[in-house]
């Protein structure tokens, strides 16, 4: 297995929890806060796909987000920016609670990580990308950045479900 595929693998497992998380959710259960502040299924996975898409574009060259019209898709504006950092609570709220549309973003996403990742060579994941950390950021690490945000924030989304179907009651 060489280093693409490992990466290839790594955002595989994720939109695969994702997939899991998402199945067979209402709206009203995608769009369930466990606090007033804390973060929704749904703002969650749009955030994730967000950073995502934000920081593969700095190495893989367009944002969906802005190219491709993923923006209008969740009524929003096309700034290239919002990735949900620094977003307060009637900005989680707004988030289309909309389980398709949500993996049909975080598929097209994954599609064009995984056309980068298919010309992947050693001297590309040392390319540095970032030159205001100390040590600059390579692109090597700005993907594992990635996998690792996108990680946390399904096991987020994953927990928040658990919460979802102790409260099922609620829903009913």
């Amino acid at each position: 297995m060489n280093t693409a595929d490992v990466l290839r693998d790594s955002f595989q497992r994720i939109t695969d929890q994702l997939r899991a998380v998402l199945d067979g959710m209402s709206q009203e259960q995608l769009s369930y806060r466990p606090h007033e502040d804390a973060n929704s299924i749904a703002w969650l996975t749009w955030h994730l796909t967000r950073v995502h898409d934000d920081h593969m574009s700095e190495i893989a060259g367009k944002q969906l987000w802005v190219t491709d019209g993923w923006a209008e898709k969740f009524g929003m504006t096309s700034d290239p920016h919002n990735q949900g950092t620094g977003h307060g609570s009637a900005e989680v709220a707004s988030i289309k609670p909309d389980g398709e549309l949500l993996l049909a973003y975080q598929d097209a996403v994954g599609a064009r990580t995984n056309e980068y990742l298919d010309a992947l060579t050693s001297e590309e994941m040392d390319r540095i990308i970032d030159t205001r950390w100390e040590p600059p950021v390579t692109v090597g690490v700005r993907i594992i950045s990635v996998i690792n945000d996108n990680t946390e924030h399904a096991g987020q989304a994953a927990y928040v479900r658990g919460l979802v179907e102790k409260r099922r009651w609620y829903f009913v």
